[in-house]
């Protein structure tokens, strides 16, 4: 068992970690964070997405041992400092932009990561980027949306067709 010592949502923290041990069950089953989920095993679905030192990385890809002395935001980080929903998390909510919740934490960590990278992206930037994020249940419409809200973008024409 190995040391690792990581910066989680702005706190120290550590624990064991065998060599083989995926930053995903790390954070999950190590340091209780059941936020990130555990979607596919294989790095197709993204429901494990975090920021690993501001990039955005699928967990179940990375050893934790890996990282030892990074910066990881997960989705509990999020928030903001009072609790309430960051800026991306309440567009998801406004918009619609869940339906079983599964996929919306890699989503949302997905989103944000987009934003810092381009703050104004389109509906075309914003579809490719989250090309590595499965939803099964919303047909992303609303995902979309919600992402485009965030970047404080108008949604009422999402959609429409121009004539």
């Amino acid at each position: 068992m190995t040391k690792v010592t990581l910066t989680v949502n702005g706190r120290s923290m550590s624990g064991e970690a065998e060599g083989r041990t995926l930053l995903v069950s790390f954070l999950r089953e190590e340091l209780g964070l059941t936020g990130t989920h555990v979607g596919c095993d294989t790095s197709q679905c993204g429901a494990c997405v975090v920021h690993v030192d501001g990039k955005a990385m699928k967990s179940c890809t990375v050893l934790a041992q890996d990282v030892n002395g990074a910066s990881v935001t997960t989705i509990e980080g999020m928030a903001n400092e009072d609790g309430s929903l960051g800026v991306v998390q309440q567009a998801f909510q406004d918009h619609h932009g869940l339906q079983c919740g599964f996929c919306t934490p890699g989503m949302v960590m997905s989103s944000a990561a987009l934003l810092a990278e381009n703050p104004k992206p389109s509906e075309a930037e914003i579809r490719h980027y989250l090309e590595g994020n499965i939803c099964r249940c919303t047909g992303y419409h609303n995902i979309v949306k919600a992402v485009l809200a965030a970047s404080g973008q108008d949604v009422s024409t999402l959609g429409v067709a121009a004539e």
